[in-house]
């Protein structure tokens, strides 16, 4: 079984249970003032395996089986299957704790405020994805990787400006940050070929839709 369905069944199990426990989430929450005068700082990493509702964990498990699964397999194939499973599983549960960091510093004395779910580790690998692959088209929306990306930060950065719902923008913003530098430095670090195969890949540019 592969990390990734690993990571699928606990948070979709964990997500389940809480929804008919509200005790047990409201211990799990991301809640920055709580976290700052109790010390719970393992709130930083459970608010990853919670969901609002239904919709909110099948979005988010689509995304990190989808993108999961390609993370894993080129991080197998980089280091090897023990060591590119554990790369992958670090990769991950990191960018759960990286991508609410800067919620934690703007919000660490606002009582007001709590987040879950793990969409700011899924942005992670999505951005993963667009750095191994910068001109693949997805299929929603019908735009190339990189654009996509591109519009996903400026979207992200403007709706968190805006503060118009209750969705993570900011954590969703970070995420997709970490991803890209994580994912170069490592390349940088371990496996400096990859640059060239990214700037390879980059220097195509578009093909057809569907491509």
């Amino acid at each position: 079984m592969s990390m990734t369905l690993v990571l699928v069944i606990m948070t979709a199990l964990i997500s389940m249970q809480s929804f008919s426990n509200p005790e047990m989430r409201a211990k799990l929450l991301f809640a920055p003032a709580t976290m700052k005068r109790s010390g719970q700082w393992y709130r930083f990493l459970t608010s990853g395996f919670i969901h609002a509702d239904w919709g909110h964990l099948l979005i988010n498990m689509f995304v990190l089986y989808q993108f999961g699964e390609v993370a894993e397999s080129v991080f197998g194939s980089l280091f090897g299957p023990l060591y590119g499973r554990l790369i992958f599983l670090f990769f991950y549960l990191s960018a759960v704790v990286v991508a609410s960091f800067p919620s934690y510093i703007r919000h660490q004395d606002n009582y007001g405020y709590a987040a879950l779910g793990a969409s700011g580790a899924t942005s992670a690998l999505v951005f993963l994805y667009i750095i191994l692959d910068p001109w693949q088209w997805f299929l929603f929306p019908p735009l190339p990787a990189l654009i996509f990306g591109v519009a996903y930060l400026f979207y992200s950065s403007y709706m968190d400006r805006r503060g118009t719902d209750h969705i993570g923008h900011y954590e969703h913003f970070w995420g997709a940050v970490y991803g890209v530098v994580f994912t170069l430095l490592t390349f940088v670090l371990f496996k400096p070929f990859m640059l060239s195969y990214f700037l390879g890949k980059l220097l195509e540019g578009p093909g057809p839709f569907g491509m």
